[in-house]
């Protein structure tokens, strides 16, 4: 099944290009199915080349999968013209209030990671939206800045700077590989990283529930499981495209920032030569499993997620119990 978008999205057309299967409105319409209702909080400055990456990631599945493009409503980015915001995204306020749920949401990472959390302007509406997912999305993943964001929201875990930036493409670990999250993953694979900031694992909290899934001997924390709050945590950037550490690379040099030449990435290190891209079929793969497992556990009604989202560890409700009360059965 294709991946429904406005047809006039730039993504469109580069979709296309890669064998994406993209559906129009018309089409849609006509297939007797409920789609899978997915949200991308888009905060990175590229807002384009962003919303490509994740409807390719998002639209590879074998499901119907409408994306709605959410940004923030009171900050303006300076890097993407008005006319495709307004065109393509709805404000959160706009989503907000008009009562909208999703199967699950995508809130990316932001440049603003040496910021302490309290002084990035949207910080007290981004905090609106990590409450507004316990009541109105059945599943969220965050990335990069916006994974350590959530975890420092909901339980206070903090951000530790960098002696020097974490970039580059580096070996990964599957620990556990039961998890429907990791189904396929092989023992060892490879991640782009690009941050000034990490998250430890001394940090996180005791009898919270979180799981760490993937980790790095060199970049640390990879991903990490809140199961009681349905969210992943996404420190890495596995979404992006081949050239995407390459352009951070020249943008850096062009801006006289003293910046290493990413590890493991461009052949012979030399960073006039084209880097291979050793990480798109696990990017593939965790969405994949992502979704699939949001398929298998979401309402089929998605007007019950906020009562069936209620259904875990100390609510005193069970997801079955939960469903009854919502009068009907659950996964589509």
């Amino acid at each position: 099944m294709p991946i429904k978008i406005p047809g006039d999205l730039p993504a469109k057309e580069t979709l296309q290009r890669e064998g994406v299967m993209v559906m129009s409105e018309e089409d849609a319409i006509r297939q007797d199915i409920r789609p899978m209702r997915i949200a991308l909080l888009n905060l990175m400055p590229n807002k384009i080349r962003t919303e490509t990456q994740f409807a390719r990631l998002i639209g590879a599945t074998p499901l119907q999968v409408e994306m709605t493009l959410i940004r923030m409503t009171r900050h303006k980015p300076r890097n993407t013209p008005m006319s495709h915001l307004t065109a393509f995204y709805r404000t959160f306020e706009e989503v907000a209030e008009a009562g909208e749920k999703f199967d699950g949401l995508i809130i990316t990472g932001a440049p603003v990671e040496l910021l302490p959390f309290e002084e990035v302007r949207y910080w007290d509406e981004l905090c609106d939206i990590f409450d507004w997912t316990q009541t109105h999305v059945h599943t969220t993943m965050c990335i990069c800045w916006g994974a350590q964001a959530a975890l420092y929201h909901f339980y206070r875990v903090p951000k530790h700077e960098l002696p020097r930036k974490a970039f580059g493409v580096f070996r990964h670990r599957n620990l556990k590989p039961s998890s429907p999250y990791l189904r396929g993953f092989s023992d060892d694979f490879s991640i782009p990283v690009s941050r000034w900031t990490e998250v430890r694992p001394a940090d996180l909290p005791t009898g919270a529930g979180l799981e760490v899934l993937m980790e790095s001997d060199e970049t640390g924390l990879c991903l990490v499981e809140d199961a009681n709050r349905r969210m992943l945590y996404m420190f890495n950037h596995i979404e992006y495209d081949t050239t995407s550490l390459a352009e951070e690379y020249w943008r850096d040099v062009e801006r006289g920032i003293d910046i290493q030449i990413p590890a493991n990435y461009f052949p012979g290190d030399d960073p006039h030569a084209t880097p291979e891209n050793r990480w798109r079929s696990h990017a593939h793969l965790l969405f994949g499993n992502w979704i699939n497992e949001m398929y298998q556990t979401t309402p089929f009604e998605i007007e019950k997620i906020g009562i069936v989202a209620n259904a875990r560890p100390g609510s005193g409700m069970t997801r079955e119990q939960a469903e009854r009360r919502a009068g009907g059965a659950g996964g589509g």
